[in-house]
């Protein structure tokens, strides 16, 4: 790979569900942009060329709600960067999609469908319709301005930006994603498809994807959900409201994009990023679902620690989280055996906080309701590929 020096910088973003009630959200993502600002001015290349928000900018689309985000745009970007927006099933809730679309378009001067040329790159946004469903036309205007940007020039890529994420792609996809324009986008392998709606982490390594093209999710300001489903708190996590991701996107002149997790609440990239070193061409795609095949195992280390302490019928368990070479810790799953005769009694799965920048050394989790008898109880790790870990975490208690 030559030496990659960006001639071209955006933020990606999603769901910041902007609402007087819930001025935290407008703030961290005022917050973030001025973030932004200051990592651009460290590097060669100063600019942000443009911000795009890809859909539930507003909690219920009131115009209020409107007014706010598009003060809060021009309070945060400088002269020079370009901002646009797509609307998606929030923004209807207040007064449906035709007025939505009236009031985006008198509140933000846009269009909710739009084709721009920045920096010589092609950057297309689409507002769905009916909720986040994309209709005939819809399809047949983006087809059209597909292949408008590819006859351009077919050896670069093209930002695409929708709410929903296509079904089947990136983390957060098989709860919050549609399946629409999927026979129209795999024409075009040079898309970078960003997308938001499931409010889940950016930092998640299955929130990049590739098969046909390459997928991205742009996280959430709101609150985090993710998409599995045998966790005992359900989808939304411990310390969700924690939220406030986006991604910084760069390029440079030979079309090599390089994707940068951030995260406001810490102020501080996740520490690594992704790099598309050809978007056009599938066969060279790294981020394919072949990461499943082999991955590195998490294990404990030799100096991990489980405690068990009981409080009456319930039992405190302090753990050490696991560690692996690569990435992080999904999840754990905690089995108690009764002592006597070595059967399960309980099975729960907890994650690892791993969404969190910040994420804790150490995890505890308070196992409610035990009859009295005497108990084992092990943790094992899991990472994001289904990987179990190596060993496991191994203690007992005592229920009186």
């Amino acid at each position: 790979m030559n030496k990659f020096e960006p001639c071209l910088r955006f933020i990606a973003a999603s769901d910041v569900h902007c609402q007087a009630e819930a001025p935290k959200r407008k703030n961290n993502f005022e917050k973030g942009i001025a973030l932004a600002y200051e990592y651009a001015e460290t590097q060669s290349y100063k600019g942000i060329d443009a911000v795009y928000v890809n859909g539930d900018f507003s909690n219920s689309g009131d115009l209020e709600q409107m007014q706010n985000f598009k003060a809060s745009l021009d309070a945060s970007l400088k002269s020079e960067t370009q901002h646009m927006l797509t609307m998606a099933s929030h923004e209807f809730m207040s007064e449906g999609e035709q007025k939505a679309i009236e009031k985006f378009k008198a509140v933000f001067g846009l269009e909710p469908d739009n084709h721009k040329v920045i920096g010589g790159f092609h950057f297309i946004s689409v507002t769905t319709t009916n909720g986040c469903r994309f209709n005939d036309a819809k399809r047949d205007w983006i087809k059209a301005q597909l292949d408008i940007a590819a006859a351009d020039d077919p050896f670069k890529p093209i930002f695409f930006f929708q709410h929903p994420h296509i079904t089947g792609t990136v983390y957060g996809s098989v709860l919050w994603g549609e399946d629409e324009i999927t026979d129209i986008l795999m024409n075009y392998p040079q898309i970078i498809d960003f997308s938001g709606h499931s409010h889940a982490p950016i930092n998640d390594p299955r929130n990049i994807h590739q098969q046909h093209f390459t997928s991205v999710g742009t996280g959430s300001f709101k609150y985090f959900e993710l998409d599995e489903f045998d966790k005992v708190y359900g989808t939304v996590p411990p310390e969700k409201d924690d939220a406030a991701q986006f991604l910084i996107v760069e390029a440079d002149v030979n079309g090599t994009v390089v994707i940068k997790p951030y995260d406001v609440i810490t102020e501080s990239f996740f520490g690594y990023n992704w790099t598309i070193e050809k978007p056009w061409e599938p066969d060279g795609f790294v981020y394919t679902d072949a990461r499943f095949i082999n991955p590195a195992k998490p294990f404990f280390a030799d100096d991990s620690i489980l405690n068990c302490s009981v409080d009456g019928s319930d039992v405190d368990l302090h753990f050490t989280q696991a560690q692996i070479d690569v990435d992080r810790v999904n999840d754990y799953k905690i089995t108690v055996r009764r002592k006597s005769d070595n059967a399960v009694v309980k099975q729960i799965c907890i994650w690892s906080r791993y969404y969190l920048n910040d994420m804790p050394k150490t995890l505890d989790y308070r196992i409610e309701g035990m009859a009295r008898g005497e108990y084992t109880v092990s943790i094992a790790a899991r990472g994001f590929w289904n990987n179990h870990s190596i060993n496991k975490l191994t203690g007992e208690f005592c229920v009186d």
